[in-house]
């Protein structure tokens, strides 16, 4: 269906024009080499709904080495990492583009990518696509704009539903991917999905399998940093699509019985999510490490689970057992090393304050919770009062009281001792001349013993440190 705009297309003009008045220079580019040029799929979408960002796709009827050539004459950068699939990138200026050519390439039953064919119209590539919102084009190459949606996909953006151009067994068979893109869809754009296509996505589910643990693990970082990742974590479960990407999460829906009782574990977890990023100002805004150990915080807990006689129920230890499942699993979704490293040690923190008791903590223990978190202090202040949600509103108090408390001794410290550059009051180099050494496993030990000094009692000055490590040593040569 083609349309001489109307007033969804006057929209996406507007505020095509107000957000990226480069992409009529760049439809002009293809224009003069006898190629049309649409801006296609989500930008549209999110023109329609006034929230057009600097990142625009299109779609074309010129093949990817001459859209690489245009590009190369409009663009300030161009790369073409994409070229094997049809997909030729470029920037100018603050905008970045991905220019396709039509597409009407599928999967095969068992493969991890698709088999790469060319369309010949942009109907027929918009027949591909995900979901009917996302399946509207806005021609740019004409004498006027035109506003083409085959599918309807305006009348689903106002009743905010998510429906497949298609069947949605065709869609999801084609590219699996797609039920992970309706949750987080959902989660985004507050929408609900068709009945029939949840009915497909909880039959198809197995299917996800197939797709790349990268291509799984980029859909699930936007579900959990998107606006409302409850949504789209709730449906994974639900449906049974987390069972093929966070098995974890739907384990923490542990049986509970009338003589053991405990939280539910699971609402917990979403709901110490939800907490956390109410706080994520202090992080400097959506946090994906933050967001990770809130989700996964508690995942040792069906692991560790004893039933206590006489009722009650532990899981002593769940955040060491925790702490290595979540390693476990983001290292298998390929997120990066750093993630990785944070979130476990997030979640291996998460109870430590838990021994803070009343207050009662030495100086020692504080400068040893500060050393512990390292960089991750203000991600542990974070995940630790987000923590908390006991429906007591005494007992909440009396927690985020005494963790105040807390941050407050520990800025404290941080004046007096500058605890963020905790270091032994001598370096290898002192201690390699007080000790006539050289660089050898010795070294190290010293420095360990300096550094538990340091912890223990603060700074102690060059000279006091220098006449303890020498009794130290003269007491271990002795031996």
């Amino acid at each position: 269906m083609k349309s001489a705009l109307g007033a969804a297309g006057e929209l996406a003009i507007r505020s095509l024009i107000e957000k990226a008045p480069l992409a009529s220079s760049l439809a002009q580019a293809f224009a003069a080499k006898g190629f049309t040029l649409a801006l296609v799929g989500g930008p549209v979408r999110d023109a329609i709904l006034g929230r057009l960002g600097n990142d625009l796709d299109f779609t074309t009827n010129a093949k990817p080495e001459e859209s690489k050539k245009i590009l190369h004459a409009w663009a300030d950068h161009v790369w073409d990492t994409g070229i094997a699939f049809g997909t030729v990138a470029g920037k100018l200026g603050e905008t970045t583009v991905e220019v396709t050519t039509y597409r009407s390439d599928v999967y095969e039953k068992d493969s991890r990518k698709p088999e790469v064919s060319y369309g010949e119209t942009i109907e027929g590539d918009l027949s591909r696509r995900d979901f009917r919102i996302n399946s509207m084009a806005l021609e740019l190459t004409g004498p006027t704009p035109v506003f083409i949606d085959p599918y309807d996909g305006l009348s689903d953006l106002s009743k905010k539903i998510l429906q497949t151009p298609g069947s949605p067994e065709d869609s999801f068979s084609d590219d699996p991917l797609r039920m992970l893109r309706a949750a987080r869809f959902a989660s985004q754009l507050d929408f609900e999905i068709a009945p029939n296509v949840l009915t497909a996505m909880k039959e198809m589910a197995p299917r996800l399998k197939i797709i790349s643990a990268e291509r799984v693990r980029e859909e699930l970082s936007k579900i959990l940093m998107s606006s409302n990742p409850r949504t789209g974590i709730t449906i994974l479960v639900d449906i049974g699509l987390a069972e093929f990407v966070l098995p974890e999460i739907p384990k923490l829906r542990l049986e509970i019985d009338e003589h053991h009782h405990h939280k539910d574990v699971y609402e917990h977890s979403i709901t110490v999510l939800e907490q956390a990023i109410t706080h994520e100002d202090r992080l400097g805004g959506p946090n994906l490490v933050i967001r990770l150990a809130a989700l996964l915080h508690d995942i040792g807990k069906p692991k560790t689970r004893n039933l206590i006689d006489g009722g009650g129920v532990s899981f002593h230890h769940h955040e060491v057992v925790g702490a290595r499942l979540a390693k476990k699993r983001l290292q298998e979704l390929r997120f990066d090393g750093k993630t990785i490293e944070d979130v476990e040690t997030l979640i291996a923190l998460h109870l430590r304050f838990h021994g803070y008791g009343d207050g009662e903590w030495s100086d020692s223990a504080v400068r040893r919770y500060v050393r512990d978190a390292g960089e991750l202090l203000i991600h542990l202040h974070v995940l630790t009062r987000a923590d908390c949600t006991t429906r007591s509103k005494q007992k909440a108090s009396r927690l985020a009281a005494t963790y105040d408390s807390l941050e407050a001794r520990i800025g404290v410290l941080m004046e007096q001792e500058e605890l963020s550059k905790i270091r032994p009051d001598l370096d290898g180099a002192q201690v390699m001349e007080l000790l006539n050494l050289k660089p050898s496993r010795a070294v190290g030990d010293a420095l360990d013993f300096l550094m538990e000094l340091r912890l223990e009692n603060g700074p102690l000055g060059v000279e006091v440190a220098t006449e303890k490590l020498l009794a130290w040593w003269k007491s271990r040569s002795s031996q």
